[in-house]
């Protein structure tokens, strides 16, 4: 009898072994993942200054414009949750199409080979942010399952493994910024 509770206690012990290194790496790809929408995020706040930049060269009259910009890439920095970041992304979304929108009514603007670099650099970016954040959401997606199926459900939230968070874009903010004329 003794040695079947001990057998009992060692299959336990191994099963909780190998179920806490499984959670931690999911845990770990789900950080690595985020790390890779910040790393996108981040490259698309860089190529706004320069945007702003170039449009107000042409339009330096739509001050209320690049002042909304630079407001929502500063709130979109700052956050920190992926929820903050999607609203904020949402905020900054809709200021980029108001500069995009005073920047069809300068057509030397528009036939301008830096515009229509930083265009493409814009265009390519947003490209590389869905992909991140579908990543992102796919590698939450099974951490989450992981942590929510039956037996892990049982030792998850004890051992410190609790439900991560998607990052959602919601309305406009869902379609990439259009940066073609």
């Amino acid at each position: 009898m003794g040695w079947v509770i001990l057998a009992i206690l060692i299959i336990v012990g191994l099963y909780l072994v190998v179920l806490y290194n499984r959670l931690i790496t999911f845990r770990n790809r789900v950080e690595n993942a985020w790390a890779q929408v910040d790393v996108q995020l981040r490259r698309r706040y860089d190529l706004i200054p320069n945007l702003v930049e170039t449009v107000k060269g042409y339009a330096a009259h739509e001050r209320e414009v690049f002042e909304n910009v630079a407001r929502a890439r500063q709130a979109a920095i700052s956050a920190q949750s992926p929820q903050e970041k999607g609203q904020m992304e949402n905020q900054l979304t809709q200021a980029l199409r108001q500069l995009f929108a005073v920047a069809e009514a300068y057509p030397e603007l528009r036939a301008s080979e830096n515009f229509q670099n930083l265009q493409a650099q814009l265009a390519e970016t947003e490209n590389k942010i869905a992909y991140a954040r579908q990543f992102y959401n796919d590698t939450v997606f099974r951490y989450n399952t992981t942590i929510e199926k039956f037996p892990a459900n049982l030792f998850a939230r004890s051992l410190g493994f609790t439900k991560k968070e998607y990052f959602e874009v919601e309305g406009e903010g869902r379609e990439p910024v259009r940066v073609e004329f």
